[in-house]
């Protein structure tokens, strides 16, 4: 496959304005270095009114003010006239203002200051004309550019385009600035039937004849992506909890002036499909439902989870949190719940008693109390567990929370960060599954979590009552917050716990 002629905007990043019809007529046309000036140019308007609607844009609510290309590559051309699809994959900032009190950056390794600009993985599909089945993907008609004319669409709604991914990965090798790779005890058919799934949040992922699954990041920044490293990592010990990562491909992005050039940034996993796998929070509304007993499920929940923590911790590096350590987690958690207080006048009589929470954990830092971190799932719940037709539990996604700079998701944590969340995820269940006396069918969930987490691991999360409470109640602030902004109908969840985890506080 010859170099894309497009990619060398990967190293000569032009920019485009988007928002105003005259910004984007002025971009039009090879008027930049390369070809990517035109490209980028013909595009912005297009993409100004598709990328906000997608599912997976972080940037809701934020006017995009431009764009910049990071790179474009042409995995397969298609000549004008041709029938053809051709497929190009971009790399794009989309130019944002700061939101309010936003500290982190992420995005391309680029500097950062009064405008936010995250890095987003587009695939589009070119053809000369757009069949009626692939009508729902259309993102439009370039005018000017070397797309001039064309119709340029969602390429993961194309079978044929989506196919022509998993053969990339399949024939590993390197497409400047992409590099595709596959693991070599991996066997990847040269035929399986795509199709892209719906119900995605902030990837996209395509089935491969339920075989395999191809988790493609759409917001990217350098920096192994956890859903690669972890699972990586996991499958090298012998971790059978964790699908193995048959494949990935990743992106070189372009130097950022003197000093070291940023990492690869990862773009997408290939991993097995579990075909015939329900997650644990279905199989909790289903039990639910019908009344069912849910104990034994959770048991056998928690020993997987330990499983895979202690494989984690065998796989790489373990620290230790020592006073200076624990006071900055009891800080940041403290600052989290102002912040929260803030925005959700619910939250401020319970302040003082979740501010004490906190304190509890920076006490016992002040004494000499130490924790083990380890690299963590970062995001665990219910959804995020899969029971495979052979009734065993496996761990999914351990890309942690989208939100967080990646930085942040790579760094060593307490275990009992994973714990927490599952724990605020059966108090989720039994209020959504409409149970009677809900807080008891979450305390007996809880329960059997917790014991079947002391059995694999040797250590019972609820003999470190302290920081267990920190970390559950650092959660339902957050889930606070997110309510209150996103489902106000359930706020009296998180609310509910907020109580009992006050009232808790002596």
């Amino acid at each position: 496959m010859p170099e894309a002629s497009f990619s060398r905007g990967a190293h000569h990043p032009p920019t485009a304005t988007a928002p105003t019809a005259a910004a984007s007529t002025a971009a039009r046309g090879p008027d930049g270095p390369g070809a990517g000036a035109g490209l980028l140019g013909s595009l912005a308007p297009l993409l100004a009114e598709w990328l906000p609607r997608q599912r997976w844009f972080a940037g809701k609510g934020r006017p995009v003010t431009g764009f910049a290309l990071v790179s474009a590559t042409e995995i397969l051309p298609s000549p004008p006239g041709g029938t053809t699809p051709g497929l190009l994959h971009l790399l794009i900032r989309a130019q944002q203002p700061e939101p309010p009190g936003h500290r982190h950056g992420f995005g391309c390794g680029h500097r950062r200051g009064a405008a936010a600009s995250d890095c987003y993985q587009i695939l589009l599909g070119v053809r000369t004309t757009l069949p009626p089945s692939l009508a729902p993907a259309l993102i439009g008609r370039p005018s000017g550019g070397p797309l001039d004319g064309r119709t340029v669409y969602e390429a993961l709604a194309d079978p044929r385009l989506a196919s022509l991914l998993l053969e990339r990965l399949r024939v590993p090798g390197r497409l400047d600035p992409l590099r595709f790779v596959r693991e070599p005890s991996s066997a990847i058919p040269s035929i399986l039937p795509p199709r892209l799934m719906t119900a995605e949040q902030s990837n996209s992922s395509v089935v491969y004849g339920d075989t395999f699954i191809l988790k493609l990041f759409r917001r990217v920044s350098p920096g192994t992506n956890p859903d690669l490293e972890l699972p990586l990592a996991l499958a090298r010990t012998g971790c059978t909890r964790v699908p193995a990562p048959a494949a990935w491909f990743e992106a070189a992005p372009p130097p950022e002036g003197p000093g070291p050039r940023p990492e690869p940034f990862t773009l997408g996993v290939l991993q097995p499909y579990l075909a015939g796998s329900t997650d644990g929070w279905q199989l909790a509304l289903d039990a639910l439902a019908v009344r069912a007993d849910f104990t034994d499920a959770a048991h056998a929940l928690g020993h997987a989870t330990a499983e895979v923590h202690l494989a984690m911790a065998e796989a790489l590096p373990v620290s230790v949190l020592r006073r200076p350590q624990i006071e900055h987690l009891a800080a940041a958690m403290s600052e989290r719940l102002d912040s929260a207080a803030a925005a959700v006048p619910a939250l401020q009589p319970y302040r003082a008693a979740l501010h004490a929470a906190y304190e509890d954990v920076a006490a016992l830092g002040r004494t000499g109390r130490t924790w083990a971190a380890q690299r963590i799932h970062g995001d665990l719940h219910l959804g995020q567990a899969l029971l495979t037709a052979e009734r065993q539990w496996s761990l999914i996604d351990f890309e942690g929370e989208p939100s967080r700079p990646l930085a942040e998701r790579r760094r060593p944590q307490p275990p009992v960060r994973d714990i927490a969340g599952m724990l605020r995820s059966f108090d989720y269940a039994a209020a959504v599954g409409g149970h009677d006396t809900p807080q008891d069918w979450a305390g007996r969930m809880r329960g059997a979590y917790c014991a079947g987490y002391a059995e694999a691991s040797g250590t019972d999360p609820r003999d470190e009552p302290e920081l267990l409470r920190a970390h559950e109640t650092d959660k339902a602030v957050y889930e606070v917050l997110y309510e209150a902004r996103h489902r106000p109908d359930w706020l009296p969840v998180p609310m509910t716990a907020i109580r009992r985890l006050a009232a808790a506080v002596r």
